[in-house]
């Protein structure tokens, strides 16, 4: 069963061309926060969204998780129906003394997901795969709001952003097969083709950021 959930976990449907990073700006509007904080993103397959943050400094934790519907509904096989309401997110806490809210998105937007996808990312089809930010605080949904329309205005893609900012709601941890998923399944056919170049990316784009060792839990 477990090999079965595996293989549908994220589909294995590849279009022509993988998304490409993206020079993302600098946020004109930094983050202040002390103390770790939490914040989450969906951004497609939740695997390479983990993937991404757990090799970024300052985060010491990226639990791939379900977002946006009800509790009842939190499970793999009701998500991928697409019509809960939840999309596959991850919640990420970090220290703001290493790496800032802004800094996090700016990283988001430049190696993790296409903004200009909706209800899609890459090979995924369907509502559980949009890309959204889901602010925790005031502060972060402040400067979401501001780096969203900073980006709008940069130009740095054809088609418009369809990324939301959606209101926090009950977040729930995926199956324990879920996490780590990609420190677990180096080989997986889907790592090597859709979410390795994105930590290859990270790790060229962001050196300061980046960190070797996978952040595992």
């Amino acid at each position: 069963m477990l090999g079965a959930a595996l293989i549908g976990a994220c589909q294995q449907v590849q279009p022509a061309l993988a998304e490409e990073a993206v020079a993302a700006p600098p946020a004109k509007i930094r983050s202040s926060e002390s103390g770790m904080k939490t914040a989450i993103f969906a951004g497609g397959c939740f695997w390479g969204v983990e993937g991404v943050f757990s090799h970024v400094k300052g985060v010491s934790s990226a639990v791939s998780g379900y977002h946006g519907g009800s509790r009842a509904d939190g499970t793999y096989k009701a998500v991928t129906s697409g019509r809960t309401g939840h999309a596959e997110a991850v919640k990420v806490t970090y220290d703001p003394s290493v790496v800032r809210y802004d800094e996090l998105l700016r990283i988001f937007f430049a190696v993790v997901t296409d903004p200009t996808q909706l209800n899609r990312q890459g090979p995924d089809r369907g509502p559980q795969y949009r890309n959204a930010l889901v602010p925790m605080s005031a502060e972060q949904a402040k400067v979401a709001k501001a780096y969203l329309a900073q980006l709008g205005k940069a130009g740095l893609w054809d088609k418009p952003i369809v990324t939301k900012i959606e209101a926090q709601k009950t977040f729930i941890a995926a199956e324990s097969y879920h996490q780590d998923f990609m420190a677990k399944n180096p080989n997986h056919g889907y790592i090597l083709r859709w979410d390795r170049p994105k930590v290859q990316a990270l790790k060229a784009m962001f050196p300061a950021d980046y960190r070797a060792a996978f952040k595992r839990g």
